[in-house]
């Protein structure tokens, strides 16, 4: 039995071999000290022989100094089993790796993988095997298959390609990969929650909640009467329809509520999510925010700027009767005489927000609406004739962007006469990009809001924004 072999059972090591060489050294060095003592005492040269013996021990010690410095902090060698300090340090997350390489990256991925014991494991192996961090992982049982969702931690100089050659080395199929940031960090629960609450808070976020619950996708809401007539969309069922990368559900008030995503399919365990969702949505009924605020024009005129629904129907039709035909013609860009038809779409919670100023005796004088429109944002306005050109439309404006903001939209875009110079200019007004196209006298203008802000410019939207939250 060999001495390693000892040594892992517990039982003690004896080096016998080693001590006998240590005592035969010994030996032999008592043997040289009393030759060199008798030299020394008795020979011509004593004195010179100490002196040369004396250096000669100096400059042994010396190189036996720096032989070991030199070897005490040389790399370990492979056969050692020893590893360098930094991978020591480094835990199951390869922070240490990440911080040594200077640059970490977020990415969120998703695979399918066999239903079977260790191809889980397998995966894990192999990102592993990349120093990739997994930070959350949700499953979703299929047929056949799971699909597996990961947040990774990734060094900074690993490609997306090289992770996704790993995977499928390991038997991930399909597999999709994106960057993320640091609102992905918080976990699927807590997201929910928190996309919940804000659903039950107004009923104009069930379109975003749907959006940041399944990632990029487009979601129109469709109501059962279209507001220019015609037929409706096809019913849909109580519980709603799958297929593949598109989920139809049935909206709260009678319409339908599509959601594509065509770059990954929907499984069901996100159908079940936003099927509950739309369903608190329904169970809570309409509801808006009831906050308000009282600006002073300058005039000195006192207006209320709120937040609107279908139960300022009533109001937002006086208003349109007080309208000249040229401003109902600028805001609605067809025949003025069916605006009201348009206006229980645009003032239900469900398409979108809408906000009303009214005057201090209770009159709606302003509706400014912010409608999503697919993977789009559109913002509309309508004042009063009496009341334009006193920075009303500006308000209602900058307040509806700033909702967008908040909202997450990428950009906000405005149709309308390319003589509407007043629209225009209040536009212009916000401080941001923007994108004009032009066709047949119909101008559209797009605000983008992802493009890097002055400080003021995004102080003054978020604040504006706070009315749509409160």
């Amino acid at each position: 039995m060999s001495d390693v072999t000892r040594a892992k059972h517990g039982r003690p090591v004896h080096h016998w071999r080693r001590d006998v060489i240590e005592l035969a050294a010994l030996f032999t060095a008592v043997a040289v000290a009393d030759a060199v003592a008798n030299l020394v005492g008795h020979g011509p040269d004593g004195p010179e022989l100490l002196l040369v013996s004396a250096a000669v021990l100096v400059v042994t010690a010396g190189f036996h100094t720096w032989w070991a410095r030199r070897h005490g902090h040389a790399p370990p060698t492979a056969d050692t089993g020893a590893r360098p300090r930094s991978e020591e340090q480094a835990g199951p997350s390869g922070e240490a790796t990440a911080t040594a390489s200077g640059t970490s990256a977020l990415w969120r991925m998703r695979t399918t993988v066999q239903d079977e014991p260790g191809s889980l494991a397998a995966l894990c192996a192999a990102l592993a095997g990349l120093r990739v961090d997994i930070l959350s992982l949700q499953t979703h049982p299929l047929a056949e298959g799971t699909v597996d969702e990961f947040l990774l931690r990734a060094p900074g100089g690993l490609t997306a390609a090289e992770i996704t050659r790993a995977v499928s080395v390991a038997g991930g199929a399909g597999t999709w990969i994106e960057r993320a940031d640091a609102h992905d960090l918080v976990d699927a629960p807590t997201r929910v929650l928190g996309l919940a609450t804000r659903t039950a808070l107004d009923a104009a976020e069930l379109p975003l909640a749907l959006r940041q619950l399944l990632g990029r996708c487009t979601i129109r809401s469709l109501p059962a009467v279209p507001a220019g007539g015609g037929r409706g969309p096809e019913p849909v069922p109580v519980e709603g329809v799958l297929e593949d990368t598109v989920m139809r559900l049935r909206a709260p008030e009678g319409g339908v509520i599509t959601v594509e995503r065509p770059y990954l399919a929907f499984t069901p365990t996100e159908f079940a999510r936003a099927r509950a969702l739309v369903e608190l949505d329904a169970r809570l009924g309409p509801r808006v925010p009831r906050s308000q605020d009282v600006l002073t024009l300058p005039e000195g005129n006192d207006i209320t700027v709120r937040r609107a629904d279908t139960g300022d129907l009533e109001a937002a039709k006086e208003m349109h009767e007080r309208c000249s035909a040229r401003t109902l013609g600028m805001r609605y860009h067809g025949p003025f005489g069916d605006a009201d038809r348009y206006l229980s779409h645009l003032l239900s919670p469900r398409f979108g927000r809408t906000i009303a100023v009214q005057t201090a005796s209770g009159r709606v004088v302003g509706l400014g609406h912010l409608l999503w429109d697919g993977d789009e944002t559109e913002v509309a306005l309508l004042v009063e004739d009496a009341w334009q050109r006193r920075g009303i439309g500006t308000e209602l404006l900058r307040r509806l962007v700033g909702m967008a903001v908040d909202a997450g939209c990428a950009s906000v875009y405005a149709v309308t006469q390319a003589s509407n110079t007043g629209m225009v200019a209040a536009m212009r007004g916000l401080g941001l990009p923007l994108d004009y196209q032009i066709e047949e006298g119909t101008l559209v203008i797009t605000a983008r809001l992802d493009a890097p802000l002055e400080e003021t410019v995004a102080e003054r939207l978020s604040s504006a924004g706070e009315l749509g939250k409160a």
